[in-house]
């Protein structure tokens, strides 16, 4: 493991658990509380309730579900939809609570930096996520859901032993949801207008 000063680690582990939770949040607390769990990393007394058996056992149940569902395409966009309530905010109160017990401010900004991360992670799934589902087969949307789980082990476990590689990284994922987001957004509502003229009534037959 990387040595690193506690400040780095602890601003690592804070905005890495903001980042996976924007991409899969069961995964994210399935991993770190199963590593907890058997003394592979140590949490903050306000993270260390996610090593107790019964929150390791709900995060691996709500993980097959998503797994599952991940996998159904449309399905994994109204999963996606649905998840903005709870992904953001879960973003924002793992990042503030690995902080640990600090200054109120100093726990304001981290969770209002830990909700933008997982914001912008969460964006840039679902509406990578709506773009895939156009397609007429399902295996591009297997790939990016496996992809996605594998980015957030590996995503972790980085920010864990080397928090100063996850940090660049974090950086370069930040200046690519910049770039990104923009070409969803308008490639997303390209597909909205072309399914509009394809369903809305210029595209019924004429009545007899």
């Amino acid at each position: 493991m990387a040595t690193a000063d506690p400040i780095t680690g602890t601003l690592a582990l804070a905005t890495g658990l903001a980042w996976a939770s924007g991409i899969n949040l069961y995964a994210a607390l399935l991993v770190v509380g199963l590593l907890a769990a058997n003394g592979a990393i140590p949490l903050p007394p306000d993270l260390q309730v996610l090593a107790h058996p019964w929150v390791i056992g709900a995060a691996a149940t709500m993980y097959l579900a998503e797994f599952l569902a991940d996998k159904v395409p449309g399905v994994d966009s109204v999963w996606d939809s649905l998840h903005t309530l709870i992904r953001i905010p879960a973003g924002a109160v793992l990042a503030a609570g690995a902080i640990g017990e600090v200054d109120p401010a100093v726990t304001a900004v981290a969770a209002l930096v830990g909700g933008t991360v997982s914001a912008g992670a969460h964006a840039l799934k679902a509406g990578t996520r709506i773009l895939v589902n156009a397609s007429p087969e399902p295996f591009s949307n297997w790939a990016l859901s496996i992809g996605e789980d594998a980015a957030v082990l590996a995503g972790l476990w980085i920010a864990v032993t080397h928090p100063w590689l996850f940090l660049v990284c974090l950086g370069l994922f930040v200046l690519a949801c910049l770039c990104l987001l923009p070409l969803l957004w308008r490639g997303i509502r390209h597909l909205v207008r072309r399914l509009t003229g394809l369903f809305g009534p210029a595209a019924r037959p004429p009545s007899l």
